[in-house]
C-alpha cells in the first residue's frame, strides 16, 4: 500500500468517529440537563466543541435547540462525499495513480 492509500483510510476513519460524535451531540441536544462535563459525555464534548462554539456565535440557538451539531454533520458528511466518495477528489487521484 502507498502513502496516499494509507492517508486515504486513516482520513476516512476519522471523518467517521467525527460523524459518530456529532450524531451522539445531537443526541445530547436532546437532554438539556445533562452535565457535558461528565464523563461518558465528556467523551463527545471535547472533541467536538471547538467546532461548535464559533458556530454557535453565527448560528444562535432557534427555538433553544441547538442546531449546530446537524450543520457541522452535514459539513463533515459533504467533505466525506468530496473527498473520499465514489467520485471523491482522493479517491479518483488514488485510481488516476494506480492504472
Amino acid at each position: 500500500m502507498n502513502l496516499a492509500i494509507i492517508s486515504s483510510v486513516l482520513l476516512g476513519i476519522l471523518l467517521l468517529i467525527m460523524t459518530v460524535l456529532f450524531i451522539f451531540r445531537i443526541v445530547l441536544t436532546w437532554y438539556p440537563n445533562v452535565n457535558l462535563t461528565e464523563f461518558p459525555y465528556k467523551l463527545a464534548y471535547l472533541p467536538t466543541e471547538p467546532f461548535l462554539a464559533p458556530t454557535r456565535k453565527i448560528i444562535q440557538p432557534l427555538g433553544g435547540i441547538d442546531i449546530t451539531p446537524v450543520v457541522w454533520l452535514g459539513i463533515i458528511t459533504l467533505l466525506r462525499e468530496v473527498l473520499l466518495g465514489q467520485q471523491g477528489l482522493i479517491t479518483l487521484a488514488i485510481r488516476h495513480n494506480t492504472i
